[in-house]
């Protein structure tokens, strides 16, 4: 009987316009290893052709699971016939071979009769879809167990992140109810990864190397093999890298990687936090409950305003980069301090040395603070005459304007603007000589930025932002987890991200 058998946690949606395509995917897959696949009919001019041509599928591909869905556009789906006809494609799927099919609650209930059809035949889930946010969802879930079916689907839209801690917490509050839960869009991305963790049926994914049938879908490759979909359970620690915008982040791929290799059970997940909308993380952060998270752009300064317990260092500089929970306290501090001096130590005495900085943000305020602890002779300049003024008062350096570094020269330059970051690569705040020997430019993506390009041609000795970036990442795993980082295994993870971006 079709119903003994256990569903896998990740369905890959197929919805393709032409059903050669559709098939095509739907082999490719296959061959692949992916065993249960969503056929989205709806997508098809012709849905019933869909349907017959899953017995072929089935009969080349005999453990797979197919799911068959043809949502009606009045539900956002791409099927313009009545219920009567949606019902008639599916059982014709169901015939053909399908052990699962999908029908949307508002055709479910006017139509309640004839999903006698499928009972018994094939797994029967009544879906519900809101692409405009995320209602009261207990009312919702009472409504849709009223008819009996074998699993209920709720995916909404997430406008605030306790959007999908709601969606996910209903799962684990129902565990007796088969329930698929999914918040769509890049901010609801982590209750896809978190979804069967927390007690839900399966998720969905992409297919390889096209865009899915929703947003915030990403191929079933980087959910098992990224996130370790498969691996999670409720007692799995949940970290994240907070972010506006966050999709571009290789964060994800370093930690999950230095986890792995240390056989931690934990996830690191992206998370996007609008600036208005850091309350609210902070309460889904202890519904999850999140263990810690890093803090980047634009939230390093404002999150200290969150935060029970912020060591000196990180409160002198005025920004969080690594946040965790200890003892029911929420814990900040920042390792970018770290990130700037290790590297340059390697290179040279700091002790008296003299520095330019250039910048007049929060990365130039790490950078200054942390130099300025270890005995370095400090200098700011930047396009914002007057922040590097109030900067260089706070950190005791001297300020300078662009036009008087002809005339200077220094042991060391520290570049701490996004100027130059992908997809500007060809931006540079120099234009001619750069005045020091050692040169530091923070942006990692590209590896090879315009600065330390020109630095190389000019005979300087180059730091890579990404030896920035590997530090910090290194020291906020050991503040985490307490075992020392795999610092090999995360700067490989973090290559093989950024050739990917790039």
């Amino acid at each position: 009987m079709a119903q003994a058998r256990p569903l896998p946690r990740i369905c890959i949606a197929l919805g393709f316009p032409e059903l050669d395509r559709l098939m095509e995917h739907a082999r490719r897959e296959a061959e692949a290893g992916e065993s249960f696949l969503e056929f989205r009919l709806d997508y098809l001019e012709h849905p019933e052709r869909g349907a017959v041509a899953i017995r072929g599928f089935l009969e080349q591909y005999p453990d797979c699971i197919v799911l068959a869905t043809c949502r009606r556009h009045q539900n956002r789906g791409k099927f313009n016939g009545s219920i009567e006809e949606e019902m008639r494609v599916l059982d014709v799927a169901v015939t053909a071979g399908a052990q699962a099919v999908d029908v949307e609650i508002e055709s479910a209930e006017p139509g309640a009769a004839k999903l006698s059809l499928f009972r018994g035949r094939a797994r029967l889930i009544v879906s519900y879809h809101n692409y405009e946010a995320t209602p009261q969802l207990d009312t919702l879930l009472s409504r849709m167990t009223h008819i009996p079916a074998d699993g209920y689907k709720i995916v909404t839209t997430a406008r605030k992140p306790s959007d999908y801690g709601r969606v996910l917490t209903l799962a684990k509050a129902h565990p007796r109810t088969p329930l698929v839960v999914l918040a769509m869009g890049e901010l609801g991305f982590p209750s896809r990864v978190l979804s069967a963790a927390f007690g839900g049926m399966y998720t969905y994914a992409a297919p390889t190397a096209t865009q899915g049938t929703a947003a915030g879908q990403v191929c079933a490759r980087q959910l098992r093999h990224l996130y370790r979909v498969d691996k999670l359970s409720r007692s799995s620690k949940i970290y994240g890298v907070v972010a506006d915008p966050v999709r571009h982040s290789i964060s994800p791929a370093v930690h999950n990687r230095a986890f792995q290799y240390r056989r931690i059970e934990a996830v690191y997940l992206p998370f996007l936090v609008a600036p208005a909308q850091m309350r609210d993380f902070f309460g889904l952060a202890e519904r999850l409950p999140v263990a810690g998270f890093s803090v980047t752009i634009p939230h390093k300064q404002k999150i200290l305003r969150y935060l029970d317990v912020v060591d000196p260092l990180a409160r002198r500089i005025g920004a969080v980069n690594t946040v965790w929970r200890k003892a029911g306290k929420w814990r900040g501090t920042n390792t970018d301090a770290a990130g700037v001096t290790v590297p340059l130590a390697n290179q040279m005495r700091l002790h008296n040395a003299s520095v330019l900085i250039v910048g007049n943000g929060g990365a130039a305020r790490s950078a200054a603070c942390a130099l300025s602890d270890a005995g370095a002779r400090i200098a700011l300049v930047g396009r914002n005459a007057d922040r590097v003024r109030s900067l260089a008062k706070i950190c005791g350096a001297e300020a300078l304007l662009a036009e008087q570094l002809p005339e200077r020269h220094f042991d060391a330059l520290v570049h701490a603007t996004p100027l130059g970051m992908y997809p500007h690569v060809n931006e540079c705040f120099f234009s001619g000589r750069i005045p020091a020997d050692v040169v530091f430019d923070m942006v990692y993506n590209p590896l090879e930025t315009e600065l330390t390009r020109r630095a190389r041609e000019q005979g300087k000795t180059v730091i890579r932002g990404m030896q920035m970036f590997i530090e910090q990442a290194v020291r906020q795993f050991e503040t985490w987890t307490g075992q020392p980082a795999p610092r090999s295994q995360m700067e490989k993870a973090a290559l093989e991200a950024l050739s990917c971006i790039t």
